[in-house]
């Protein structure tokens, strides 16, 4: 018989995820997603009524949306349901926290895990356990009060196009607005998004600042697991069990680094981007909406916890000075040379830096005379 009262304990754990196979973590990050996602409502279908002023409206918002770029394209959308919306984030989330899950070694220098197996192996299933949870709270969260995917401008595997219609119509209600300027506005949104996101340039571009951002992100959870190597005693672990938010105690979020700025400075331009747009194909359609405009600036301010945290989950910052530089970026730039200059986004060297963003000249000299525009 072992001489650790938790041993047999572990073992049956160990055994268990061992049988679900090297996709545990994504498969506990799925499950616990849809459970929030769900809801105290059920998560209700839209309504067909809803659905069908959805699918007409599109056409008309596609055809704006590829006049500024001089593109032809598909204008479908989806109508969804939240658990729907969590399914595509997670899948599009999956390839780029994969790398996190595959850097997760324990740290022999905390302990001598050749001589103490059980530990090496809790510490090899608690890791990705950790980012399953993590992630999976943060996709149920996400899909709350999200409306798409274009919320989070993170390079996409596919030009689907999802709207979480029940969550417009709650949006439109609580800020007393029409539903149809609500409809145009998230259906420019994402086609912007979409369009831009899923270039294959752009997708790189964006990989390629995620690696570093990604692993700064994970910064606070090698915390974690090292605070966990060093709780060999039974009763440590036992304690730890029974109150497992005690591991987040103390644990601090990393600075900003090189890394996060060079994303927050990408991915701000490319939210502000995709909204200055979107305010202004809605207003081409239907006049301008001074009521929307600040509604949805007060939505991403006070009621985007959720969205907030599914950013954080990849390095970036939803909220700080550095948006308040992209608005003025997309602003000035749209006022002086028009939406069309934006389409240096869809290419490889569109994305600014985070020194551009403070100087939207130097990105303007910079994507007109390179040479691939």
């Amino acid at each position: 018989m072992s001489d650790n009262p938790l041993g047999g304990m572990f073992g049956d754990i160990f055994n268990l995820l061992g049988q679900q196979g090297p996709d545990a973590w994504f498969q506990t990050a799925t499950q616990l997603a849809l459970n929030i996602a769900r809801g105290e409502d059920g998560d209700p279908n839209p309504q067909p009524i809803e659905r069908q002023r959805l699918e007409e409206l599109a056409p008309l918002v596609g055809r704006h949306v590829d006049a500024l770029f001089e593109v032809a394209s598909e204008p479908v959308v989806t109508a969804v349901n939240r658990s729907a919306l969590t399914l595509a984030a997670l899948a599009q989330w999956k390839p780029l926290i994969e790398p996190m899950i595959s850097s997760q070694h324990p740290q022999s220098s905390a302990l001598d895990l050749e001589e103490n197996q059980m530990m090496a192996q809790l510490m090899a299933t608690i890791g990705p356990l950790f980012t399953g949870f993590q992630m999976g709270s943060v996709a149920g969260h996400f899909s709350e009060r999200a409306w798409s995917l274009a919320v989070l401008p993170l390079p996409r595997l596919n030009d689907e196009r999802l709207l979480v219609v029940n969550n417009l119509a709650s949006f439109a209600e609580a800020w007393s607005l029409e539903r149809d300027e609500v409809y145009v506005f998230a259906l420019a949104q994402e086609f912007v998004a979409s369009l831009i996101l899923t270039q294959p340039g752009t997708g790189d571009a964006l990989r390629a600042l995620l690696i570093d951002a990604v692993r700064e992100a994970s910064a606070a959870q090698s915390d974690i697991m090292t605070r966990l190597q060093t709780m060999i005693n039974p009763e440590d672990l036992s304690s730890i069990m029974s109150n497992p938010e005690a591991l987040l105690d103390g644990i601090e979020v990393p600075d900003e680094t090189d890394a996060t700025r060079a994303i927050n400075a990408a991915a701000s331009v490319l939210s502000a981007f995709f909204e200055h747009a979107a305010h202004q194909i809605t207003a081409a359609l239907l006049g301008p909406r001074p009521a929307l405009v600040e509604a949805y600036k007060r939505h991403r301010r006070s009621d985007a916890r959720g969205e907030d945290a599914a950013a954080a989950l990849f390095g970036i910052s939803t909220q700080g000075p550095h948006h308040d530089l992209a608005r003025d970026f997309v602003t000035s730039l749209s006022e002086r040379h028009g939406l069309g200059v934006f389409d240096a986004l869809l290419r490889v060297d569109g994305l600014p830096t985070y020194d551009e963003l403070s100087d939207p000249d130097a990105w303007f000299q910079r994507v007109t005379t390179s040479p691939l525009a």
